[in-house]
């Protein structure tokens, strides 16, 4: 997984895996669209206003938790 963000535009992409092919966008809501394989795979999802939904709450940081574990892992991303 990978994800960059471009400041000038703020807009941010999670990329889940390497695009293989066609895909569609969905329209998830103004802010987000996610790209789908035609076999339903996720390939990725953009977030518009970026800032607002990735950096205003945890205070600009990546939170990876096991779920099982609880543990949690934390990376800097603000």
């Amino acid at each position: 997984m990978r994800v960059t963000y471009d400041p000038k535009a703020n807009v941010a992409y999670i990329r889940l895996r390497e695009k293989a092919g066609d895909v569609q966008t969905i329209k998830v809501t103004e802010e987000v669209w996610v790209d789908i394989a035609p076999d339903g795979a996720v390939f990725g999802i953009e977030l518009l206003n970026a800032n607002e939904q990735l950096f205003e709450s945890d205070h600009g940081r990546l939170i990876s938790v096991d779920s099982e574990s609880g543990e949690e892992k934390t990376l800097k991303v603000a």
